[in-house]
């Protein structure tokens, strides 16, 4: 009957894509010793999510915006800066730094969700 605020579906969808994406971390850091292991990742949220036509991008001018060339969902591997001598492109310091980005998506879907709720109960007369 009633449909959820876009901005709650958005942020349950950060916050899908960030589990996600912490499960591609977490095969890389257990096959980081995997002979031929090659690191993958999960698509960024922004080349996913799909959202109404209002969120969409739309070009104003030539050039304005580049072409769209990311393939959305998933997980695909990752271009590999280095790799090991036995093949293996997992590295773990990237890994760390990757999962604090991760957690940091998670905390802000947290948070916006929170403050919609807040907002809607604060629209009930609820607080």
């Amino acid at each position: 009957m009633f449909a959820p605020p876009e901005i709650m579906s958005m942020a349950g969808a950060l916050s899908a894509n960030a589990s996600d994406r912490l499960s591609a971390i977490a095969s890389n850091v257990a096959n980081a010793d995997t002979p031929g292991y090659r690191a993958q990742d999960g698509a960024a949220f922004a080349d996913v999510y799909g959202g109404g036509a209002g969120l969409a991008l739309r070009q104003t001018r030539a050039g304005h915006l580049p072409a769209a060339g990311a393939e959305a969902g998933g997980f695909h591997e990752r271009p590999a800066a280095h790799a090991s001598p036995n093949g293996n492109s997992v590295s773990l310091e990237d890994e760390m730094m990757r999962a604090a980005a991760v957690r940091k998506d998670n905390d802000l879907a947290l948070t916006v969700y929170k403050s919609a709720l807040n907002i809607l109960r604060a629209s009930l007369g609820r607080r």
